[in-house]
């Protein structure tokens, strides 16, 4: 249902251009007021909006948390106050370098007042509950330290693990010795494994010593801190909610984590971050293993094998996204960021723009957080954005793979601009890039139209003024939407739509060959292909291919008995890739007795070259033609042969009462 919105408007202090009609008429609002000092000299402007009816959008985000205590004493005072939201212009929209022209900044203003009206994204949440169970393990010095800390609010165990003096603890934590082997869990439900574990005996009188060294041992806690200096016990384990690591090169590491980590009590709502659709799922299928690509990049290893599909951990899962960008079969997508809202979000920007300059704009992708406050730094200290240059905030650059990049050109940008948090990050969309650059490559165009960037770089002039590709409509899943934009670009830049592009290995579309002097139509292939991408045919010997369906998992290659199947990754344009083709296939055998089809020709024609004069029951017999004919002819033959093992002799007369009489 339709809302009343009223938009607060601020030059800051006369800094920024504003076109109050343009934006009132982007965000569709029923008022827009433009004033130049909102949170100073006109407060009272928010004030009586506030206090009003209509929902307020204030189109500042620096100061978001003053106008947040004003509502909250306008709703103290009168008992209500008017629905609230803010977004950021300034710094991402409204400070431009020295000369930028202001109907640009206008446009793109508009295009993010647009997109923020865009509905959310549903994420479920589920509960954590922690009660305080503290595992501290590292040498003893730094793990007595760490338990005074936090023995009033977590209840601590300590596992040292060097041989320094044994000190009695407090009564507040326990101490044992040990070495860690594994741990795994998250917050609330960490499982840790120890090798030679030795409890500490607590004398009444005399010194205090440890007990015999159990060979294995696990411990299970909320809390896991891990002073040991070594390499961390998680991959990416800043990620890993309620694991704390000291850094042995920084300082002041106990009692950051110490402070941190004494929060860690109650109960806590974790997002759910993903959906995932097993039966889309293409990991297996009879033990064969296919697609690991999310097994491959999942910085966390949240995800794991579950036989046929893969399953994740919604504890460990942060949510960075890069499963879903490379899930070839969409099995996998994230409920903050679905495919479908990226690309309406994608298609109004470009869109808004492109309606207000006559001009083509780029995007600008980065995280909602450090990506955001770099952007915010480089507007208020440096030159700010170029003046056409579109920001998109997303959780993790790591969410945005090929298909969404192939999508930004789709809908009418020039260039799409990552910006990633780290080297770390750059490295992960690493390969997502070398693969849209093969596709854009393939389809005759400038792979520089989407590149990563620096801040220093964001200021910059546009490297390409006009679009890949005309708008194309972004309808449909990751598949369609990259086989279409790549057809696209590849008909502007007078490429013909007909050819297939050659991808990388591993790259999740392409075709496959099959060895038709290898394969004997066994037909394993097609019973185990997890997409539907090979069929067979319904009255004759052929395996059928349906190219737009692959994924290139590789079941079928490693499910062949004879070798005969290679994968060709490669991206067809033509849209023969939608229908199905014929691989292999051969006429069926005709039995030599009912004349009824079975079998493969050659097949047949293989095994009696095989038998014949080679092996004692089919030599100097008939017993050749039982592999010509099909199967109901062959029992009748067999049954009814004079070899026949269940032959009997003649049947005897039936004897009846007039045999008696006469005898």
């Amino acid at each position: 249902m339709a809302t009343n919105k009223t938009l607060l408007l601020c030059s800051c202090d006369k800094t920024q251009p504003i076109d109050i009609n343009a934006l009132k008429t982007a965000i569709q609002a029923e008022e827009a007021i433009k004033v130049d000092q909102l949170c100073t000299n006109e407060l009272g402007v928010a004030v009586q909006h506030l206090s009003g009816t209509n929902d307020v959008l204030i189109a500042c985000g620096q100061q978001a948390a003053l106008f947040e205590r004003l509502a909250d004493e306008i709703e103290q005072e009168s008992g209500q106050v008017a629905p609230l939201d803010f977004i950021d212009l300034r710094d991402r929209a409204g400070w431009a370098p020295q000369g930028a022209k202001s109907k640009r900044i206008t446009a793109k203003q508009s295009a993010l007042l647009a997109t923020s009206q865009l509905p959310n994204p549903i994420v479920p949440l589920k509960n954590i509950v922690s009660s305080g169970v503290c595992c501290i393990v590292g040498p003893t010095e730094l793990c007595v330290r760490m338990a005074g800390l936090v023995q009033e609010e977590l209840g601590v165990t300590c596992v040292v693990t060097d041989s320094g003096p044994i000190s009695l603890p407090s009564s507040h934590y326990d101490v044992a010795k040990g070495q860690l082997k594994s741990a795994k869990g998250a917050l609330g439900c960490f499982e840790l494994e120890f090798t030679n574990l030795q409890t500490l005996n607590h004398p009444g009188r005399g010194a205090a010593s440890y007990t015999a060294p159990n060979p294995a041992a696990t411990s299970r806690c909320d809390i896991f801190i891990d002073l040991r200096g070594a390499q961390p016990a998680f991959p990416s384990h800043k990620k890993r909610n309620g694991y704390f690591w000291a850094d042995p090169d920084k300082k002041g590491e106990i009692e950051r984590i110490a402070l941190v980590a004494r929060e860690r009590v109650g109960e806590f709502e974790k997002s759910v971050y993903y959906k995932l659709d097993t039966n889309l799922c293409a990991h297996s299928r009879a033990s064969k293993v296919g697609c690991t690509r999310c097994l491959d990049v999942c910085p966390t290893e949240a995800i794991y094998s579950a036989g046929d599909f893969v399953q994740i951990d919604s504890n460990i899962c942060a949510g960075c996204g890069t499963c879903a960008s490379v899930c070839p079969t969409s099995a996998i997508d994230m409920n903050e960021s679905p495919f479908e809202s990226i690309t309406q979000a994608l298609s109004l920007m470009a869109k808004t723009y492109t309606e207000q300059t006559k001009e083509v704009p780029r995007l600008l992708v980065h995280t909602a957080e450090q990506g955001y406050e770099t952007i915010a730094r480089h507007a208020r200290h440096a030159d700010g954005l170029a003046d056409d240059l579109i920001p998109f905030a997303i959780e993790h650059t790591d969410r945005f793979g090929h298909a969404e990049m192939l999508a930004a050109l789709g809908a009418g940008f020039a260039e799409v601009l990552l910006l990633p948090d780290s080297d770390e990050d750059a490295t992960v969309l690493q390969p997502q890039l070398q693969l849209t650059h093969a596709i854009l490559t393939g389809a005759s165009s400038q792979s520089e139209r989407i590149r990563l960037v620096s801040v220093e770089q964001l200021s910059a002039a546009a490297e390409h003024a006009s679009t890949a590709c005309d708008p194309v409509l972004l309808l449909g899943g990751r598949r369609d939407i990259t086989r279409v934009t790549a057809a696209a670009i590849t008909t502007k830049a007078g490429g013909s739509a007909d050819q297939a592009i050659a991808l990388p290995a591993g790259a999740p579309y392409g075709a496959i060959e099959i060895n038709s002097d290898k394969c004997t139509l066994c037909l394993a292939c097609v019973s185990l292909c997890p997409t539907g991408a090979l069929a067979d045919h319904p009255d004759r010997p052929e395996v059928q291919f349906t190219e737009n369906a692959c994924v290139q998992c590789g079941v079928c290659e490693s499910t062949c008995p004879e070798t005969a199947i290679q994968l060709i990754p490669q991206l067809e344009l033509n849209k023969s890739a939608l229908d199905k083709r014929a691989l292999h296939g051969e006429d069926p055998f005709e039995c030599i007795s009912c004349s009824k089809p079975f079998g493969v020709a050659s097949t047949i024609k293989r095994i009696v070259e095989k038998l014949e004069g080679n092996h004692w029951m089919y030599t100097n017999t008939d017993n050749l033609q039982l592999v010509k004919m099909c199967d109901d002819c062959r029992v009748k033959a067999q049954y009814h042969g004079e070899s026949s093992p269940m032959a009997m002799g003649e049947r005897p007369r039936v004897r009846t009462t007039d045999d008696y009489l006469d005898s």
